[in-house]
């Protein structure tokens, strides 16, 4: 594929700026997927019985359409307690490919859980990630995901995530982004039950010819509702980075803040 086109914003600018969306060259999205069987999950029980949630923006359609057909691993897990969750992909010879469809909800008045998911490669490998990871967070429940992207520097990684966060419903994000030739990231928090709230704090670190794009986008819908965004990192050798940050009042939320 000579180009792919990933990203967009939902508010446009310039074209002179460059960051309506990210256009890649010369990335191959592969067809034939296959098995991906190197992955443990530890901590809870889980099913893999998901409807692929309809993405409000996610990276585009072709990426979502591969996910909803061609998904090799679905995973569902339901909290309603204070349980710790570890879901590790390890990328190796045998295990290129992964097409992973990720639901994790959390129940009304559920105590805090924390999820981390992992993605790590062996070195001498070019693998390929894509995935929807989608968060719900019902009534009254708090959550923390630790999101960790480790795969070597041959690898593309992109990842669409969707949150929503019902009343006085907490949820907080670390998303360590460290791997990846490309790493690719749009990240949008729905914010539709009063005095719900949604953290994220992303850390990333580049090397060699590292591309990191992240495009994150908030609607506040709910009253007293509360979004926090920080990103913070470091780039070395001829490594870029481009963040792109939206947050949108909608009508009814009153007395609603950003940080």
């Amino acid at each position: 594929m000579p180009n792919l086109k990933l990203n967009e914003t939902p508010l446009r600018t310039s074209r002179n700026y460059n960051i309506n969306n990210i256009k890649l060259e010369n990335v191959s999205i592969p067809e034939q997927i296959g098995k991906f069987k190197n992955v443990s999950i530890t901590g809870t029980k889980y099913t893999n019985n998901i409807t692929t949630a309809n993405l409000t923006y996610g990276l585009s359609q072709e990426l979502e359409t591969q996910v909803k057909e061609k998904t090799n691993q679905k995973i569902k897990v339901e909290l309603k307690g204070s349980e710790n969750v570890q879901i590790d992909f390890k990328f190796d010879k045998q295990n290129l490919n992964l097409i992973d469809n990720i639901e994790i909800i959390a129940e009304e008045n559920s105590k805090e859980a924390t999820i981390i998911i992992k993605y790590e490669s062996d070195e001498n490998i070019e693998s390929y990630h894509n995935g929807i990871l989608n968060v719900i967070a019902k009534a009254n429940s708090k959550l923390n995901i630790i999101l960790v992207n480790l795969i070597n520097t041959n690898s593309n990684n992109f990842i669409s995530i969707q949150n929503t966060l019902e009343e006085n419903a907490k949820v907080e994000y670390w998303i360590i982004d460290f791997g990846g030739k490309n790493s690719i990231t749009n990240y949008y928090s729905n914010l539709i039950g009063n005095s719900s709230k949604n953290n994220i704090n992303t850390i990333y670190l580049g090397k060699e010819e590292q591309l990191f794009d992240l495009n994150y986008i908030a609607h506040l819908r709910g009253e007293k509702t509360n979004v926090n965004i920080e990103v913070e990192g470091a780039l070395t050798d001829k490594a870029k980075k481009n963040f792109k940050g939206t947050i949108d009042f909608k009508k009814g939320a009153k007395k609603a803040v950003r940080k």
